[in-house]
């Protein structure tokens, strides 16, 4: 019996001595933990982006559980299919596939769960900027026609009907050379198709009305310069060599195309502030214990 009690005891000592040694706490997010594996791991994925430093990867991954706690409590859940996707998307992104981007992981002792952990929880944040933060964002419509005014130049002052002239081919130097021959003879919009007809793989095309604001800048600076029946430089574009001739052009402050384009990048900036701000003020009703 002592026998039978002594071999068990060893046993157990011996299975005991087996077992891998328990992660060590480093962080604790209403009561989830964080562990130095975590970190361990967090770090490697830093390295591959060059970036460093264990508490920032600490901050990192307590900053990410107060995101999918946060999302948790207003019902966002991120399904395995949806950080796969995102998963995919890395792998395109950096133009490898998606075994290539396990492998390269694997081989920086990257665990392929550690950026999943990562994705999961930028994706559950998404979501609660997109229900509760975006909510908070106000534009002042008075602040982007003041903001809109201040950018408008004179040259972005005209409204035209322009027609584009394209000689089809990949901006060759004779492509050029035959729409700077076009430019010289043309004398307005009514016989710019029957010009075009001396050329081959010429081709007029009706662009109808174009406010200056929804025209580059440097075009419209150039047309701004112009008389009706004026026609711009050629410039090389993707199909070929491009002119834009104005047909009808009058004076129109129209601030519709900067406002769009001001309140995209205003949103954009404030939607980031206050959704920072947000992170902030969760993170701070959060119970984190280090």
């Amino acid at each position: 019996m002592v026998r039978t009690l002594g071999a068990l005891l060893i046993g157990l000592m011996m299975a005991a001595m087996a077992q891998p040694a328990l992660a060590a706490v480093k962080a604790t997010v209403n009561g989830v933990s964080i562990t130095d594996i975590q970190v361990a791991q967090r770090l490697k994925l830093f390295a591959l982006e060059g970036k460093k430093g264990a508490k920032a990867a600490l901050d990192e991954l307590v900053d990410e559980q107060v995101m999918i706690q946060e999302a948790k409590r207003i019902g966002i859940v991120i399904s395995d299919a949806q950080v796969e996707e995102a998963v995919l998307t890395v792998a395109r992104n950096i133009k490898v596939s998606r075994d290539k981007l396990g492998q390269m992981l694997t081989q920086q002792g990257v665990n392929i769960d550690t950026l999943k952990d990562r994705l999961r929880a930028n994706l559950a944040w998404n979501q609660v900027v997109t229900q509760i933060v975006m909510q908070r964002v106000q534009l002042s419509d008075a602040e982007l026609d003041a903001k809109a005014a201040s950018k408008l130049t004179d040259a972005q002052s005209f409204d035209y009907i322009l027609k584009e002239v394209i000689f089809i081919g990949k901006g060759s130097s004779a492509r050029t050379g035959q729409a700077n021959q076009y430019r010289k003879s043309f004398q307005g919009c009514d016989n710019a198709v029957q010009l075009s007809l001396s050329y081959t793989d010429a081709a007029v095309i009706d662009l109808g009305r174009r406010h200056a604001t929804q025209l580059p800048d440097a075009i419209a600076k150039e047309l701004g310069g112009l008389n009706v029946g004026g026609i711009t430089k050629p410039r090389v574009v993707e199909q070929g060599v491009s002119m834009l001739a104005i047909c009808q052009k009058s004076e129109a402050k129209d601030l519709t195309f900067i406002k769009g384009n001001i309140q995209a990048e205003v949103g954009q900036d404030a939607l980031k502030a206050e959704a920072a701000a947000y992170l902030k003020e969760v993170r701070g009703k959060a119970k984190i214990a280090y």
